[in-house]
C-alpha cells in the first residue's frame, strides 16, 4: 500500500476505511464488527472513526474489530493508523481531552494515531490546539489534524504557533466535489499537509455512473475503483471510503494499486471537470 507522509514525516496508508454510520443500531453490532475485521484481514490499515459516528458507536465497533484481530494474531496494534475526532462543542481546552479520554476508552487504545477537530466550532483555535498538543506530548495521540478546514480556516490555523504542527485535513472530495483541488488542496501541498478524502464516491453514487462505468469497463475495473484511483492519482491525497460488503471492500482496496496512464486521467477530467474557480467547501 502506497502511503502519504504528514509533515512529521509519519505514513498514511494511501487508502483507507471510513466507518460513517456504523454504530448506530444495535441490531446490527455485530455485522459491523465483523465487517471492519474482514477488513483488517484484507489488508486495510487506516481506520477512520469519530465520537459523532453513532454518539460513540462507531468507535466501539472499530475497537472491538481491533481487539478480535489483533488477539487472533491478524495484526498488530502499531501496523494500524487509527483517526478519530472530536466534536466542536467539545472542543474546549479541558473539554478536548476529555473526550479524547472516551474515544480511547470506547476504541480500548492506549492512543489514537491521527486525531482531529471535526469542524470548526465557537471554541478558540487557540484552546483546541494547545489541547492537542498536550495530548500529543502525552503520547495519547501520535499526531492531530483538523476536519471540513477551507483555505482561510487553514490560514488562521497556521498563524498560531501551535497550528503549523497540524499533521493532516479531512474534507469532502470526490469526482463530483473537486472543488478542494482549487485552492485548498494546493496550499496543503504547499505546506506538506495530506488531504484525506470522505466520501470520495459520493456515498457510493459515483459506482452508478454510466459514462464512468463505460470507461472502467475497458480498463477491466469499476466505476467505483476509477474514481477512487483518479483522487489517489493527486499527490498528498488519502481516500477513505465507507464499506461493509466483502465485495466493497475488496474492491476498494484493490483501487489503492491501479495506476492511471495520463489519457485516463484526461478522460475522467473531461467526464468530471476540475473546478475552475474557488466555490465554497462542501461538507456532508
Amino acid at each position: 500500500m502506497r502511503t502519504v507522509s504528514t509533515p512529521s514525516g509519519a505514513a498514511m496508508p494511501a487508502l483507507g476505511l471510513g466507518t460513517w454510520r456504523l454504530g448506530e443500531d444495535a441490531s446490527l453490532r455485530a455485522a459491523e464488527v465483523a465487517a471492519v475485521r474482514s477488513a483488517i484481514a484484507m489488508g486495510y490499515r487506516l481506520i477512520d472513526t469519530a465520537e459523532m459516528y453513532g454518539d460513540g458507536g462507531s468507535e466501539e465497533v472499530v475497537g472491538e474489530a481491533i481487539a478480535q484481530a489483533i488477539g487472533a494474531g491478524e495484526v498488530r496494534r502499531d501496523e494500524l493508523f487509527i483517526v478519530s475526532k472530536v466534536l466542536p462543542h467539545n472542543a474546549s481546552r479541558k473539554g478536548t481531552e476529555q473526550a479524547c479520554a472516551r474515544s480511547l476508552q470506547r476504541l480500548g487504545l492506549d492512543r489514537i494515531d491521527l486525531y482531529l477537530l471535526h469542524w470548526q466550532g465557537s471554541h478558540p483555535l487557540r484552546d483546541t490546539c494547545a489541547a492537542l498538543q498536550a495530548l500529543a506530548a502525552r503520547g495519547e495521540i501520535g499526531e492531530w489534524g483538523v476536519s471540513n478546514f477551507d483555505v482561510d480556516d487553514m490560514a488562521d490555523l497556521n498563524a498560531l504557533g501551535e497550528g503549523k504542527a497540524c499533521a493532516a485535513n479531512q474534507v469532502y472530495y470526490s469526482l463530483s466535489e473537486r472543488g478542494p483541488e482549487f485552492s485548498l488542496l494546493p496550499w496543503l501541498r504547499k505546506h506538506g499537509q495530506p488531504l484525506m478524502a470522505y466520501s470520495p464516491i459520493d456515498q457510493g453514487t459515483l459506482a452508478l455512473d454510466a459514462e464512468l462505468g463505460e470507461m472502467a469497463a475497458r480498463r477491466g475495473v469499476t466505476a467505483a475503483q476509477l474514481a477512487l484511483a483518479r483522487l489517489l492519482a493527486e499527490p498528498g491525497v488519502v481516500a477513505i471510503p465507507k464499506a461493509v460488503r466483502e465485495a466493497h471492500l475488496r474492491e476498494n482496496l484493490a483501487a489503492a494499486d491501479l495506476v492511471l496512464t495520463p489519457e485516463e486521467v484526461a478522460e475522467v477530467d473531461r467526464l468530471h471537470p476540475p473546478p475552475h474557480r474557488k466555490t465554497p467547501l462542501a461538507m456532508i
